[in-house]
């Protein structure tokens, strides 16, 4: 929602908020979420931030206190101010044990990241010397992921219980072997191993003998894991893995998928078969959004691991298991780690044999993360496709009045509206785009009427390019990153965003890059709303540029 942000802008730390009025501070409930941000920056805490809001709109409300003001002839907005001022401060007083805490705590996080990134190559004795395992993993709804400040996710808890037992196992109870977490992107995991910017991979990799030309892996975790065919609403029918010539599978070039489809693609030719139509996905796209896409019917059909598909079934109900249509049989995963590190071979060998898949923790760890969260709908559904066609040239040329894409603004509306011009939250949120009349009026923006469809889409496209042009544009990134910072600041604010770039490089990320670096200090620091929302609106530009494609397609005469 692109809501306060302006304000917000103008507000620099909190002197700046208590110098607005209090009737104001209560009477616009944008300015009151904003003291209460305001606060819970300062890391007063959420508990105390309503605490101040509370005694304001105690004070606000006619009554006693009102009554006193009356008799004492004081003004109430010199009363209010002074009470916000002396709660402000006790709240300060009292929240300073937990933020001088918490900055600790970032300290030595910061420091052990700095630390973690430093190449290194060795076996375990000299982790141990070191006190800290690096391990590489993908950012991921499944394996690792950050909820507000918290590391979460099936590996992750499973790195945790392999610390305890190897420290344990050292008697190390003062100074601990540290396990570092850094994510990356799959196709980085191999080369992390190999540059020394990591000690373990663990990210459900399958050994397969390419790789194992590169690195070493450990006893499996899994075992007879098949590549299955996953189809959703909008996939053609399928009985056999021959009716998958001339279909289209979109794949990352760096997963074992990709390998055997182009194994299959070498039998399918041999046999005078049209071929499988391989489309190279981001390295960004885990194979959760993957199959999300496939259960909203953006795309057709993937290959994923039969674990991790049946794991899934849970949550995605549209998509259907083709256990018996697989691209391979009997595959292997473990966690891989630098060849020539027999020591740590072992160490890690003795612990997956007690906690693998099948053992108590391991069906324990396996089953934990099945919860639902905000996933993407059906872009591409019959009403939805209707909506896109209607808006697609209003969407257009207010774009291009600006000079950008369209359609990442449009996949912007979808995500905040389903593209509804009749939506209203609760905040006082407008239509397609979600934005405050105060945004509206703001001279940045300057659109009236934006209870009107055109004026919206015209204010919201507006807003988003000004949050490109003043704080992204001249920035060192790519044009890309340049619109992912943008839509991440319509959802929280330029502010906040700026904070999580100034952080990134603390914990070893790129303040430049969204997936897979800020957006990890975002799940940190914010939770994972921003996270999940530049997600989505990622996932529907991808399924509006497939209607796209599909139509060009349709126009020069192709099925």
């Amino acid at each position: 929602m692109g809501g306060v942000v302006l304000r917000i802008n103008r507000l620099a730390n909190l002197r700046h908020c208590l110098k607005y009025t209090v009737y104001d501070v209560i009477t616009s409930h944008s300015v009151v979420m904003l003291i209460r941000l305001r606060l819970t920056q300062y890391n007063i805490g959420f508990t105390a931030s309503k605490i101040v809001i509370m005694v304001l709109r105690t004070f606000h409300m006619t009554g006693p206190w009102y009554m006193t003001m009356r008799v004492l002839k004081l003004k109430k907005s010199w009363c209010l101010s002074w009470m916000v001022l002396l709660t402000s401060v006790l709240c300060l007083l009292s929240g300073s044990e937990s933020w001088a805490s918490q900055k600790l705590e970032d300290d030595r996080f910061s420091a052990k990241f700095r630390q973690a990134l430093k190449t290194w190559t060795g076996d375990w004795d000299g982790m141990v010397t070191r006190n800290q395992v690096r391990v590489l993993i993908p950012f991921s709804k499944t394996f690792y992921f950050l909820d507000g400040g918290r590391q979460r996710g099936l590996t992750y808890d499973l790195m945790k219980i392999f610390a305890k037992q190897v420290n344990d196992d050292l008697k190390r109870k003062t100074v601990q072997v540290q396990f570092v977490f850094i994510p990356v992107n799959r196709d980085e995991l191999i080369p992390g191993l190999l540059n020394g910017i990591g000690d373990i991979a663990a990210g459900a990799l399958t050994i397969t003998p390419e790789r194992t030309k590169l690195i070493d892996f450990s006893e499996p975790v899994l075992t007879h894991v098949r590549e299955i065919i996953v189809t959703g609403p909008s996939s053609p029918t399928l009985s056999r893995l021959d009716d998958l010539a001339g279909k289209t599978i979109h794949v990352r070039r760096s997963s074992s998928f990709y390998e055997h489809l182009i194994r299959l693609n070498e039998k399918f030719k041999r046999d005078g078969n049209p071929e499988i139509k391989l489309v190279p996905e981001e390295e960004n796209l885990e194979d959760e959004d993957l199959l999300e896409m496939v259960n909203a019917g953006l795309l057709p059909m993937l290959v994923m691991d039969s674990p991790k598909a049946e794991f899934w079934a849970n949550i995605f109900e549209n998509i259907r298991l083709h256990p018996d249509i697989a691209v391979n049989t009997d595959g292997e995963i473990a966690w891989a780690f630098r060849k020539n590190s027999p020591k740590l071979k072992k160490v890690i060998n003795r612990f997956v044999r007690h906690n693998k898949k099948g053992t108590l923790i391991g069906n324990l760890l396996f089953t934990r993360y099945l919860k639902n969260t905000k996933y993407v709908t059906n872009a591409l559904a019959t009403q939805e496709r209707k909506k896109f066609q209607n808006l697609m040239h209003v969407f257009k040329k207010t774009a291009g009045q600006y000079g950008f894409d369209w359609v990442l603004a449009m996949a912007l509306g979808y995500q905040e509206s389903t593209l509804d011009q009749r939506k209203r939250s609760s905040a006082g949120a407008i239509g397609v785009m979600q934005l405050l009349p105060s945004t509206a009026r703001d001279p940045t923006v300057n659109i009236p009427n934006i209870k009107q469809l055109e004026p919206n889409i015209h204010a919201g496209v507006k807003y988003l390019h000004f949050l490109h042009d003043r704080y992204f544009k001249d920035q060192d990134m790519d044009i890309w990153n340049q619109w992912f910072f943008a839509v991440a600041s319509y959802n929280a604010g330029p502010a906040r965003i700026a904070k999580l770039r100034a952080e990134a490089p603390s914990m070893g990320l790129n303040p430049n890059k969204w997936f897979k670096n800020v957006e990890l200090v975002a799940a940190k620091r914010i939770g994972r709303e921003t996270v999940q929302y530049v997600s989505n609106i990622y996932k529907y530009f991808i399924a509006y540029r497939l209607i796209l494609e599909k139509e060009k397609m349709k126009e020069m005469g192709h099925n």
